[in-house]
């Protein structure tokens, strides 16, 4: 593929999938059903992103590839996952995830190789889970022991693995010492090709109700020798590396998962302009244009927090640990509850498995990999916990301010730096100064008026106090308070935190991206968060939801996206 600029990719990628509600589309969502009916990959699918060299975006331009920002590279998958969610995780992120390990912690021999098999359309997979252990690291029993003559041999089993079965390559976490602690699993990389067939066993495949195409396998070593040239960074520091690594998966899926939402808002609004209900489309019911316009603001919640985490990546990348899990909880709720409110707009047809609504149901299965996919919502507020208290005693809202640019998707950023990745912010979090930085600053330009500029300083004085009475309660946290078995009281805090965050990302997006100058959509986002923290919110929301509805109803009959770009979609 020729050299083409992000912009371009993006169209690029629309114009060769086309419009999915195509009935004639090969690569719509006719054919689309039928694959995941026979709980098989969307072949037709694969071999369109091969001939896109779509393997491209997820390689760090310094070898080859085309992968830069974080936000592009799920800008680009957003674009699969609006079609198939199946064909986005089987196809593009399962190599994501193992290769940012790569990048992160292998040798430039080992990058280079990786990178010349994903740019000759090889899968990599990263196995990571055993049944019995689910994602607690610590307790993997799958161990790569040294014998009489200093030679790894890898033993055990990986289970649940997406491509595990499909993939030349395989990043797998294993134990290297016995015994607890952070130094006791490494990451090593290995070649299936290179290993002596009979010590890899593929174990039957798992099915599933969601994603039913991708091939969740599992592999069981036997006594299988492996070079030390095939561990990742040095002995020890796998489980390390994959914490880094998560950083930026934790933000990216449910970025990516924001295109499910643009589709299954898309399919309802189809429905609500073409139902008529005594003699009129249900679209001018209240209720449905109500529940519409509220998914709409879950979507650009979701859109706003995603994109400023993944530019913060780049620009604010020692404090990404507390961004990627605040990421991952609260955008996967805005995603779970707005699909699900939508199927009560679509009604019986949204359980229907053909025909014109049929993909709704599935894109409702697959999204429920929101809530678990690379850790679930629980263990996110789990990681985050520990560095709340840190946070409350020593910066809160007055350490730096993130710049402008986290807050502008416009602005091209450059390589991703995977060596800057830290596990802890040590008590900075920009992003939470810059929620009481930019109410202030909206607070001064004087860009909403009247009943809007009321609103605003409501919701305003709600976040502030809220500000104030997490961070009081924070401090008063005793290091028995938040272990793994932390109290769902206390689990609440970095929940509560996380809606902060969110609330920081939509204030300063609003602000400084000039293509979102209606305040509507930024009154019923903050409205929506206040809420879910507990405090009133405004008196009166219908009118901005109506507004937001006339919005919505405009992309729509322009064939225009749902989320921050506003991009032209094919019709």
């Amino acid at each position: 593929m020729k050299a083409l600029g992000t912009a371009e990719r993006i169209d690029a990628l629309e114009r060769l999938l086309g419009n999915p509600d195509d009935t004639g589309n090969p690569l719509g969502y006719r054919p689309i059903l039928e694959a995941d009916e026979a709980d098989q990959m969307f072949d037709a699918g694969e071999r369109a992103l091969d001939d896109f060299e779509f393997n491209a975006e997820v390689v760090p331009a310094e070898y080859g590839g085309r992968l830069l920002g974080l936000d592009t590279y799920i800008n680009m998958m957003r674009v699969i996952y609006r079609r198939d969610p199946s064909l986005g995780l089987g196809y593009g992120f399962s190599s994501f995830i193992a290769g940012v390990n790569i990048w992160s912690a292998g040798d430039d021999e080992q990058r280079r190789t990786a990178a010349s098999l994903l740019l000759n359309n090889q899968r990599i997979a990263a196995a990571y889970h055993e049944l019995a252990h689910g994602n607690d690291f610590a307790g993997t029993d799958c161990a790569a022991t040294r014998d009489a003559s200093g030679l790894l041999r890898l033993s055990g089993r990986k289970e649940v693995v997406c491509n595990i079965r499909r993939a030349r390559a395989l990043v797998i976490l294993v134990r290297t010492a016995e015994g607890g602690g952070s130094r006791s699993h490494s990451q090593i990389l290995i070649d299936k090709a290179e290993l002596p067939s009979d010590t890899l066993v593929d174990l039957p495949r798992w099915p599933s109700v969601g994603v039913r195409g991708v091939q969740l396998g599992g592999m069981e070593f036997r006594d299988c020798p492996i070079p030390d040239s095939a561990l990742l960074g040095t002995e020890g520091q796998g489980t390390e590396t994959a914490l880094r690594s998560f950083q930026l998966t934790r933000i990216a899926l449910p970025g990516m998962l924001c295109g499910v939402l643009d589709s299954g808002l898309r399919l309802a609004q189809t429905l609500a302009v073409e139902r008529e209900l005594y003699g009129e489309p249900i679209s001018a019911l209240p209720a449905v244009r109500a529940q519409l316009a509220d998914a709409f603001v879950d979507l650009l919640i979701s859109d706003c927090c995603t994109t400023v985490a993944a530019r913060g990546v780049h620009l604010l990348t020692e404090q990404s640990s507390i961004h990627a899990s605040a990421v991952k909880y609260q955008v996967s709720g805005h995603l779970l509850r707005a699909m699900d409110s939508l199927s009560a707009v679509l009604g019986a047809s949204s359980y229907l498995r053909d025909g014109r609504y049929g993909v709704f149901q599935k894109l409702l299965r697959d999204l429920k990999l929101a809530g678990f996919g690379h850790a679930s919502r629980v263990a996110c507020l789990v990681t985050m916990l520990p560095q709340m208290p840190v946070l409350a005693r020593r910066g809160w809202t007055d350490g730096p301010e993130a710049p402008a640019e986290v807050f502008r998707p416009d602005v091209e950023l450059g390589s991703l730096p995977f060596h800057r990745l830290s596990l802890s912010g040590r008590g900075k979090d920009s992003l939470l100064t810059a929620l009481i930085a930019g109410i202030d600053r909206v607070t001064a330009d004087g860009r909403a008026e009247g009943t809007e500029a009321s609103a605003l300083r409501t919701l305003f004085a709600q976040l502030r106090d809220e500000s104030e009475n997490l961070r009081r309660a924070c401090a008063e946290l005793h290091p028995t308070d938040i272990g793994v078995d932390a109290a769902p009281e206390v689990l609440r805090l970095p929940a509560r935190y996380a809606a902060l965050l969110a609330a920081s990302s939509c204030i300063n997006v609003w602000q400084e991206y000039g293509a979102q100058g209606d305040p509507a959509w930024l009154i019923a986002a903050l409205h929506r968060l206040s809420r879910s923290l507990g405090y009133a919110g405004i008196d009166d929301i219908s009118p901005m939801r109506e507004r937001l509805y006339s919005q919505l109803a405009e992309r729509y009959a322009a064939h225009e996206s749902f989320d921050l770009s506003r991009r032209p979609l094919p019709s």
